[in-house]
This record gives structure tokens, C-alpha cells and sequence, in this order.
């Protein structure tokens, strides 16, 4: 290795102790010092315990000789003392220096993963939790840090525990050169470096190539998951799938550990074995030494020298509590970093409102030549949409998969901004309102509506968080949508948790579920959003089923603003505006009876949508 790589080396080594040691404050700088004198005594009671027992060892003699009254055998017991005292003051500190290390790593990364929750919550949009780059410094950053075993927390603590290891090493190498010769020391000094050095340097390099294997770990743990979860069980045992699920584990779990087998071989073996040679060598050469010497010593200095020695080359060794978490530890916080930095290059934040409040709408929401195109994709959602959403009356969205009907409800709320055009109310652009107003004038259902693990109550007064405690709405919008008799066979009513591993929990069919995502619509409707969307949260339901719930729907949420989108063309009749969106645009708009004269796309499709369904009720009839 030339100088460059050796100096390259040791910036790094110094940058990442310096990382570590800036996270140290967050856990209080009280705590933080007493550790730290906690390890400084921890590295010199060794050495302590070291010279005294070289010191008794070396007064045995003279003391036997005198008998047990004289001032020898008095001296060689305070000294027995002085060993015994810092055997004792060692074994007692240990569990105190584990209890302080643990308070410390605790707080930091209690510290880190706020400042992950931080970074996850404050983007404005959906592009970092939809960036796979973000996504993999997300999911290990939150791995790490909630399991705390090598998180950032134990990478502080560990840097904190080198202070006794590396006391122990220079306080040993004094004895040896004071005693014995400094070159001897500095000598087992830098043999001892040698071995840390290719630990430390395996250790980085073990983690580097573990790292770039982040997307076959994931596949482990997915398979483990499907493996060991519920969800799929039935799949697996029905379909016959557990030999090709355990093959597949088993060549992707190989297809994982091969690449970090081969690098612990070419890490650990052979440097190691050249290691030793120069370890072998260096020691043979002290002892050699030594015992050329030893007739020109005191009993106590060839003890102290022998065991001082000993003590260093025990120091080369790996160091359990130190080593992995500050070669690994930092990966989490720098995982955290990396989201943020995502979450802070994705759309630059909303920008500054320039207007106080969202107002009531009056006339339209309007999409007016909006362009879209995700963020790393090419192909265009949206090249010039023209929309209009009049207020207060029914508008359904429809179309094909893929037409773009739910990235326009994103862009709706706000979730992502256009990248040409704009949207406006009542001819302002929505961006002109603050971000958070905006959003709590609008009610939206998405397909994939989330099924809280929390009461009914909770469930539904999620559509307005600010009211959770308004019973009486909440009950009467759990009546409205029909789940009144279902939720009073439930054992704690509204306070049912929604889940069966929860204590007094249930769980609800997947058509009561879309009747809590009404009435989650529905209660934010009666607090203050004026615009409601259900972006098809019915897809799982059949056409009759779908058709059912909408209307129920829009009756109601009638004289309100809102807007329904689906795939389903015989679903929406009853709308009073009808939009067939098609390959990012407005094609066709209007009432049911007027685009069926048209006999343009719209019935095309809703003809051919009925005689599929059509087809399929008489083949069940038959």
C-alpha cells in the first residue's frame, strides 16, 4: 500500500471517529464524561493490577525469608492489597461502565431516530418514500437504529471504550520501556497496531461489501416474511409452494453470503497469516531478549516485563465492544443523512404561501394545461390536461388502468407538483396556500386506504384529527353509512381496536372496512373539507357492489364538492359530470345519457364493460 492510500486511509479512519464523537453530546455531556472517566479507570486498573502483582511476586522472597512479623511480610501485603484492590474495583466498575454505555447508546440513537422521523415527515410530497434510493437508506437507517445492534448509539460507546483499551496498550508499553527498553515497546506498540489495523481495515471492508448487497438482503428478508406470515400462508399451503419457497431462500440466502465468504477469506486469512509471522517474530525477539537480560534484572522487572509483554499482544486481539459498532454503527446515521439529503433535493419544498388561508370554493378547481411526469421517469402521466371540478356538484373521473386517474388526486392534494401548467381555485394556483390548509379542505379516500390498527372511533375520526373527540359526529356518520349494527356486536362498540392481536380486538369483512373509509370521508366532510375524493376504494368490490357505494355516496355527501374516480364505467351514471380520461387527457365529458348518444370512447367502453359483466352473470345463471 503507498504512502497516498496509508494517508487516505487514516483521513477516513479520522473523519469517522470525528462523526462518531459529534453524536456523543446528544447524550447529555454529564453522562457523557463520567463514561468517559469510567474507561480511563478501566484501562489503568489492569496496569495497576499488573505492576502490583510483579511487585508482590518480586517481595515473596525477602517476606518468607523475614517471617510473617516483619516490616518485609507487612509491605508485601499492602501491595497484595494494591492488586487485589484494582482486581476488585475492576469487576465492580464493568457492570457499571455496561449500564452507562447502554443509558448513552440509547439516547443517541433515541436521537437519531428522531431526526429519521424528521427527515420521513417533513417532505411536503411522496417522491423521497418513492425513490428506491431513499427507500434503502430508509429501511436501514429504521433497521439499525430500532434493534440497536450495531446502531449509532453503540458506535458512541464503543469510541468511549477505545479510551480503556488504548489506556491499558500505552499504559503497558510505559512499563516495558521504563523496565525493560523502549525499542522492546514501541516494537510490541507497533506490532499491536499492525494486528488492529488489519482488523479495523477487514472490518470496513467487510461492511462495504455487505452494503453493496443490500438488494439480496432485502430479498431474504422478504422471503422470511412470506415464509413466516399470515398473509401468504394460505397461498403456500394451498398451491403446494413450500419446497419452491424454501429453495428460493435458500439459493438467495447463498446468493448472499457467498460474495461476504469470499471477502472474510481475502480479509482474514492471509494478511492474518502474514500478521502472525511479524507478531512471532517481534515477540520471539523481546522474550529472546529478555532472557539474554534476565540475570541483570530483579525478579519484579522481569515479572512485570513478562506480563506487561503478554498483556500488549493480548491487546492486538479484537475488540468485541468497539470494533464492529464503530466500523459499522455509522452506517444507520449515515443512512439517515442520505434520506435527508433525498427528502431535501426532492421538488425544493412547497416555496412560501402567499396568501393566508385557503378559501371556501366558490366556482371550479381547474387543471389547467398541467404536465406531470414522475420523478426518474421519462414518459409523461400528463401533456397538457385540461380539468374542470365545478363546486358542489358530483364529478366522476374514469378510464383504462393506467390513464392516469390516481396521480391526478395527487396532484390534487399536493402530494406532487406539476412540472409544467398549474392548478387552480377559483383562478388562483393552489400553490399560492399554505400547504397544510389546503390539504384540510380536502377529504380523500385512496384505493389503498389505510386500516388503523386503533378503535372505530379512531378510524373513522382520522378524516379530521383535530375533531377525534367528537363522538356524536362520529356516531352519526357510522350510522349513515350502515355500520351501526356491525360496530354494536363489536365487544367495546366505537372503542373496538381493529385488530385481532390487540386486547379486545376484531377485525371487519373488506365491505365493512370501505364503509369506514366513507364514514372517514364523510366526518371530514362535516369538518371542514370542502372538497371530498374516493379514489377508487371500492376496487376490490364487483360492479353491482361498487355501483351501490358510490351512490350511497353521493347521496350523502350531496351539495358538496366531490369527486369520484374508477375504472368502471357503469359505476358513476348517477354523477353529475362524467370525465373520460385517456392517455394523460380529457377526451370526452358530460352526463351519462349525453356521452352514451355520443356513442364515442365513453360508450364504447361502457358497452363493452356491461357486456363483460352481462356475460359473466348469465355464465353463473347458466
Amino acid at each position: 500500500m503507498g504512502n497516498g492510500s496509508w494517508v487516505a486511509t487514516a483521513r477516513q479512519q479520522l473523519a469517522a471517529r470525528r462523526d462518531i464523537a459529534r453524536l456523543l453530546p446528544r447524550a447529555g455531556r454529564g453522562l457523557v464524561v463520567a463514561l468517559a472517566a469510567v474507561n480511563l479507570l478501566l484501562g489503568c486498573l489492569p496496569v495497576v493490577f499488573t505492576v502490583a502483582t510483579a511487585v508482590v511476586l518480586g517481595r515473596v522472597p525477602a517476606a518468607v525469608e523475614a517471617g510473617p512479623a516483619s516490616g518485609e511480610w507487612d509491605s508485601l501485603v499492602a501491595v497484595f492489597g494494591v492488586a487485589a484492590g484494582a482486581f476488585v474495583a475492576r469487576q465492580l466498575l464493568s457492570p457499571v461502565e455496561r449500564a452507562m454505555g447502554e443509558l448513552v447508546a440509547r439516547r443517541v440513537d433515541g436521537r437519531v431516530f428522531d431526526e429519521l422521523m424528521a427527515a420521513s415527515l417533513r417532505s411536503p410530497g411522496l417522491g423521497p418514500l418513492e425513490d428506491q434510493q431513499a427507500l434503502d437508506a430508509l429501511r436501514t437507517a429504521a433497521r439499525e437504529v430500532e434493534f440497536g445492534v450495531q446502531s449509532p448509539g453503540r458506535a458512541a460507546t464503543g469510541l468511549l471504550a477505545l479510551i480503556a483499551r488504548y489506556t491499558e496498550l500505552a499504559g503497558s508499553a510505559v512499563a516495558v520501556g521504563v523496565v525493560f527498553s523502549w525499542p522492546a515497546a514501541t516494537a510490541l506498540v507497533v506490532t499491536v497496531l499492525l494486528f488492529r489495523h488489519g482488523q479495523r481495515g477487514g472490518l470496513r471492508r467487510y461492511a462495504r461489501t455487505r452494503s453493496l448487497l443490500a438488494a439480496d438482503q432485502r430479498e431474504v428478508d422478504y422471503l422470511r416474511e412470506l415464509a413466516g406470515g399470515a398473509a401468504a400462508g394460505k397461498e403456500i399451503r394451498v398451491f403446494g409452494l413450500a419446497g419452491w419457497l424454501r429453495q428460493r431462500l435458500r439459493d438467495t440466502h447463498l446468493r448472499f453470503l457467498e460474495p461476504l465468504w469470499a471477502e472474510r477469506r481475502a480479509v482474514y486469512l492471509w494478511p492474518f497469516v502474514r500478521f502472525s509471522v511479524v507478531g512471532l517474530a517481534v515477540t520471539g525477539a523481546v522474550f529472546a531478549a529478555l532472557g539474554a537480560t534476565a540475570h541483570e534484572m530483579t525478579l519484579t522487572g522481569f515479572v512485570l516485563v513478562a506480563t506487561a509483554t503478554l498483556g500488549l499482544l493480548r491487546l492486538a486481539d479484537h475488540y468485541p465492544e468497539a470494533d464492529l459498532p464503530t466500523a459499522i454503527g455509522m452506517r444507520a446515521h449515515d443512512a439517515v443523512r442520505r434520506f435527508a439529503e433525498h427528502v431535501d433535493a426532492h421538488e425544493g419544498g412547497p416555496g412560501p404561501a402567499r396568501r393566508p388561508a385557503a378559501p371556501t370554493p366558490v366556482r371550479a378547481i381547474r387543471f389547467e394545461q398541467v404536465g406531470f411526469c414522475y420523478p426518474g421517469q421519462r414518459r409523461a402521466v400528463f401533456d397538457g390536461l385540461d380539468l374542470t371540478i365545478p363546486v358542489g356538484r358530483c364529478t366522476a373521473v374514469v378510464g383504462v388502468n393506467g390513464a392516469g386517474k390516481t396521480t391526478l388526486v395527487k396532484l390534487l392534494a399536493r402530494l406532487y407538483e406539476p412540472t409544467s401548467g398549474r392548478i387552480t381555485l377559483d383562478g388562483v394556483d393552489i400553490r399560492e396556500f399554505p400547504l397544510d390548509e389546503w390539504r384540510a379542505a380536502l377529504g380523500v379516500i385512496f384505493q389503498d386506504f389505510v386500516r388503523y390498527e386503533a378503535s372505530v372511533a379512531d378510524n373513522v375520526g382520522l378524516g379530521a384529527v383535530g375533531s377525534l373527540d367528537d363522538r356524536a359526529t362520529i356516531r352519526e356518520v357510522v350510522d349513515s353509512v350502515g355500520l351501526s349494527e356491525a360496530v354494536a356486536r363489536l365487544p367495546l362498540g366505537l372503542d373496538t381496536p381493529l385488530a385481532r392481536h390487540l386486547t379486545g380486538g376484531a377485525e371487519l369483512s373488506g365491505g365493512q372496512w370501505q364503509r369506514v373509509a366513507l364514514a372517514r370521508a364523510l366526518f371530514a366532510l362535516r369538518h371542514g373539507s370542502s372538497v371530498v375524493v374516493l379514489d377508487e376504494p371500492t376496487a376490490s368490490l364487483d360492479v353491482r357492489a361498487e355501483a351501490g357505494f358510490f351512490a350511497e355516496f353521493a347521496r350523502l355527501a350531496e351539495g358538496a364538492t366531490t369527486l369520484l374516480i374508477s375504472h368502471r364505467f357503469s359505476t358513476v351514471r348517477h354523477a353529475d359530470l362524467i370525465v373520460v380520461l385517456e392517455h394523460g387527457r380529457v377526451t370526452e365529458q358530460g352526463g351519462h345519457a349525453d356521452l352514451l348518444a355520443r356513442d364515442g370512447r365513453y360508450a364504447e367502453l361502457f358497452r363493452l364493460q356491461a357486456d363483460r359483466f352481462t356475460g359473466a352473470v348469465e355464465g353463473v345463471a347458466g
